[in-house]
């Protein structure tokens, strides 16, 4: 596990690719999320910190496109996130962009301590956040299974974090919609629902899944939630931007760009 995670990491710091096959071979998802577990432990050693978790593959639209059958899930860290106006790190690349919803909590979550459901979630959510993840994949084409794919911190690259949304009800999110483009094209588009059903619902399963390693979702954290629309590629020179719009009510807009 140690090596491949140093494999991995040393590829990602380069900006190189590795075949998965070649690399990890194929491993069984206990053991992938092993090596991931290893990985981060690097980034930490390198002085990064966890500021949250991603979910990869809550949507079917994105299952489609990878040829993945289930969610999976990873940490993200301080060193991932994106500033607005910044652009994406040049060691990412090959970058695809995904718009999702970002929960970030007011208090703790912790599934060992009783049941987590969309309720308790609402609950525990400081605000729901319109966000884009610039995925990475170590793997050459983005050529990978799902435990592969687990290994390499589900495809974890940089995450910006965009206006909040002005939504009253927490309980709405499934009914937020969003629209990729490149400024002149539509790219893709969806829902809040399209994340486990429901936004809330995609943080519960994390907080479960998280309390099967002994572990809790903290006060501070950020959950990406999912994407909502086919990952779409960032050409270099590119800008991409998402649209979240709830009903006639409002609107809010997040772009990001490659040099």
């Amino acid at each position: 596990m140690a090596q491949a995670a140093e494999r991995i990491w040393a590829a990602r710091r380069a900006g190189r690719t590795l075949d998965a096959e070649a690399t990890i071979g194929s491993p069984d998802l206990a053991t992938a999320y092993a090596i991931q577990r290893a990985l981060v432990a690097l980034r930490l050693a390198a002085g990064e910190r966890v500021i949250g978790w991603k979910l990869g593959y809550t949507s079917a639209v994105m299952r489609r496109q990878m040829g993945i059958d289930r969610p999976n899930i990873g940490p993200l860290t301080d060193r991932m996130r994106l500033a607005p106006g910044d652009a994406v790190a040049e060691h990412l690349v090959q970058p695809r962009v995904e718009p999702e919803i970002g929960l970030r909590l007011g208090t703790a979550l912790d599934a060992r301590q009783g049941p987590v459901d969309r309720h308790t979630v609402a609950a525990a959510v400081e605000g729901a956040y319109a966000c884009l993840e610039v995925v990475h994949s170590t793997w050459a084409g983005y050529r990978f299974n799902l435990e592969q794919n687990t290994a390499d911190n589900s495809s974890a690259g940089q995450v910006l974090i965009g206006p909040r949304l002005p939504l009253a009800d927490l309980m709405a999110l499934d009914t937020v919609a969003v629209r990729l483009s490149d400024g002149s094209t539509a790219l893709g588009q969806g829902k809040g629902a399209d994340a486990d059903g429901h936004p809330l619902d995609a943080v519960a399963r994390l907080a479960r899944e998280l309390a099967a390693f002994d572990q809790r979702l903290e006060a501070g954290d950020l959950v990406i939630t999912g994407g909502l629309t086919a990952a779409c590629p960032l050409a270099t020179g590119g800008r991409l931007s998402a649209t979240f719009s709830f009903a006639d009510a409002w609107s809010v807009q997040v772009s990001v760009a490659r040099r």
